[in-house]
């Protein structure tokens, strides 16, 4: 899912990265296939009955909708999905109790809970994750991550509009769910823990006030109930299948007035506040603040894209020109804290399976120089107007420095607000953009094909490369790790010597957790579980 561009500075509390706020549903819990906890194991409620967290304003509440981390954020807290992915990036029971991989990996089998409920009371069935599921790869308004329900066989058609749902492989089939698939994939049960797959009632994309206070029915351990311009106020659902969340109340702050999440957190006004490095960076030595900091894991990436679709970025010669300019490493080493670590591929460090291997362009200015001439721009000259437009990133004024000093190219820079910026991705890329890449599920896929193959919903550049999707459908139906491992270093070796995009940097995130909050604990794709939340007697 698509973050914001870069850490905030507390001067501008816009630019929060979304993805370190609330999110998701990180199930503690057992083993693949063995039973999950009837209700939720945590301390007894003390006399406080409420949580204040810092949130990113969602742009929807509807799954099948989102694509950026704020929604997804929330979500995740009001619609359940069938499988979790816990702190330790296992997958784990949901609303399903368990799963089984039947035909060498091409069908997965999950089996709903007995007796689950929508907050209502009203059941939910097989036939409600079917329906849910549907809404992905609806041909007339699909998912911006639709991308993650293609391996599903008749979905690609299905959202083409050459067949109907009855073709495409979900079905019910009792208290089970049947998913068919076009290659094996043993990821399955991971990648629908992504929000995306959430469980929702009838009527959430028909009905304009479904998703609204005083007429919301979800699934996850919270309804929505209450909205106002700086808050979403959530209750607990007392139908969640695991119980009623310890904490009553949560009340997800989008607001500041202006102030820095670290001042809201010292004047008490949030018990969970996401903050900048720039902040961390004394806080972990300020002998008040220090002991509630906390660090956030992040598997995500900041990475810079051309549009590959128009002139003068769709000649391969001059995104690798502009990408051997610069000196990348030194950029990022230069613009963030200490903590911000130079990227080194498209996949981040903790996703399982990750190669080792650099696949950063080489810095060689000499080599740019000729690339750029061999393309038909000698020295720059005659090089159209180009515009680099970002909703905030790390390397912003250095890279437009860099590029006029060694290939004589002025580019434009200009930013942009997030939720407006996300927009004009989807549908009029800049020439030059960037974009932070949190995961959707733990796997290398979520920044590779989803991100850059050519069907991708998420391929704002427009870039296609046959054999870079060659190399992610011989990974996908790869059964041996080692073997998946070669393909996806064959797929990155092609995005370092085409360049469509320029991964920039890696990053933990930062929060302050309040004394005495329990739970507190997120899972690397920006999930901190709100009904795992308790206070301490």
């Amino acid at each position: 899912m698509a973050g914001p561009l870069t850490r905030p500075r507390s001067r501008r509390p816009t630019r929060h990265r979304l993805a370190a706020v609330v999110a998701g549903i990180a199930l503690a819990g057992t083993a693949l296939a063995a039973a999950w906890p009837t209700a939720l194991t945590a301390p007894a409620r003390a006399a406080r009955d409420d949580v204040r967290i810092l949130a990113g304003s969602p742009a929807t509440l509807d799954p099948a909708a989102a694509g950026d981390a704020a929604s997804s954020a929330v979500i995740g807290q009001l619609f359940e999905t069938l499988t979790a992915i816990d702190p330790s990036l296992t997958v784990r029971p949901a609303l399903a109790e368990r799963w089984e991989l039947l035909e060498d990996g091409r069908q997965v089998v999950f089996h709903l809970r007995d007796g689950l409920r929508f907050s209502d009371g009203s059941p939910l069935a097989a036939e409600d994750v079917v329906r849910s599921w549907l809404r992905v790869i609806d041909p007339e308004s699909p998912s911006p991550l639709v991308s993650l329900m293609l391996g599903v066989r008749g979905a690609r058609e299905y959202l083409a509009g050459e067949v109907g749902p009855d073709d495409v492989g979900v079905r019910a089939e009792g208290n089970r769910v049947v998913v068919d698939l076009v290659r094996p994939a043993g990821d399955f049960p991971s990648i629908v823990a992504s929000p995306t797959f959430a469980v929702v009632p009838e009527g959430v994309g028909d009905d304009a006030g479904a998703l609204e206070p005083g007429d919301f029915v979800g699934s996850g351990g919270y309804v929505l109930d209450a909205v106002t311009p700086t808050e979403l106020t959530l209750k607990r659902n007392d139908q969640y299948w695991a119980g009623p969340a310890p904490i009553g109340t949560v009340h997800l702050v989008t607001e500041l007035g202006g102030r820095s999440s670290v001042a809201a957190f010292e004047e008490g006004d949030l018990d969970y506040a996401p903050i900048p490095d720039v902040d961390a960076s004394w806080i972990r030595f300020d002998p008040d603040l220090g002991p509630w900091l906390r660090t956030v894991p992040a598997l995500s990436t900041e990475y810079l894209g051309f549009d590959t679709a128009d002139e003068p970025f769709d000649d391969s010669r001059v995104r690798r020109a502009f990408a051997q300019a610069v000196d990348w490493n030194r950029l990022v080493r230069l613009a963030g804290t200490s903590t911000v670590v130079p990227a080194t591929s498209m996949v981040p460090p903790g996703i399982p399976g990750r190669s080792e291997r650099s696949f950063l362009p080489p810095h060689d200015p000499d080599a740019a120089r000729a690339l750029l001439e061999d393309a038909g721009y000698p020295g720059g000259r005659g090089f159209p107007d180009v515009t680099f437009l970002t909703g905030g990133s790390t390397v912003e004024a250095g890279f437009v420095a860099d590029i006029e000093r060694e290939l004589g190219v002025t580019v434009r820079f200009e930013t942009m607000e997030f939720d407006t910026y996300f927009q004009r991705l989807d549908q009029e890329p800049p020439d030059i953009w960037s974009l932070s890449w949190i995961a959707d599920y733990p796997g290398a896929n979520d920044f590779l094909g989803v991100l850059l193959g050519t069907e991708s919903s998420n391929n704002y550049g427009g870039w296609s490369n046959e054999a870079f999707d060659a190399a992610i459908e011989e990974a996908l139906e790869a059964t041996d790790p080692a073997a998946a491992r070669a393909a996806y270093d064959r797929a990155e070796r092609i995005l370092q010597e085409q360049a469509p995009v320029v991964p920039l940097a890696y990053a933990p995130g930062w929060a302050l957790a309040r004394e005495g909050l329990l739970g507190a604990t997120e899972n690397g794709l920006g999930s901190l579980r709100l009904a795992g939340l308790a206070w301490e007697e």
